[in-house]
């Protein structure tokens, strides 16, 4: 046990890091092609016209920031991180509730995954296995509170 707690700070740093590669992974692709991006989002049919465009480009810099956060460890991206998974997995709930076809939108308009993978599906079960890391990092804060300048304790 005791090489557990030796190895928990590298675990939630790794965890951080690699849900801030995620992150990053999927807002670039939505930035360079925020009208295709924006289409998607459209398809889920939960915004108006007029929020489309916005929503388009407002995610995936918020994922970019929230991507900024987990890596200068700030609690803040780790209840941002949170709060679009929980996001996230709603929508595609949503979506697969509703029966729709369509492309989940994670990775932007020319995802790979979507053309290879059964769509809503897939990145629900893909959304699910993040909340993993993302779990573990508030259960390693609650336990270790962090000691960052200007976060509280």
């Amino acid at each position: 046990m005791a090489n557990y707690w030796q190895l928990a700070p590298w675990i939630e740093g790794l965890s951080r890091w690699f849900l801030a590669g995620v992150m990053i992974f999927a807002a670039v692709p939505k930035l360079s092609d925020p009208g295709a991006f924006a289409q998607i989002v459209g398809a889920y049919g939960l915004l108006p016209d007029f929020l489309l465009s916005p929503t388009a480009v407002m995610l995936p810099c918020l994922e970019l920031i929230t991507a900024f956060l987990l890596i200068k460890g700030r609690s803040s991206g780790l209840w941002i991180s949170a709060t679009l998974m929980l996001l996230f997995i709603a929508v595609l709930s949503y979506g697969i509730w509703l029966g729709l076809d369509i492309d989940c939108g994670c990775f932007g308009p020319e995802d790979i995954e979507s053309k290879t993978l059964s769509r809503l599906r897939a990145a629900l079960v893909r959304d699910l296995l993040l909340c993993i890391p993302i779990i573990y990092c508030f259960i390693h804060r609650f336990i270790h509170p962090s000691k960052l300048p200007g976060e509280k304790q």
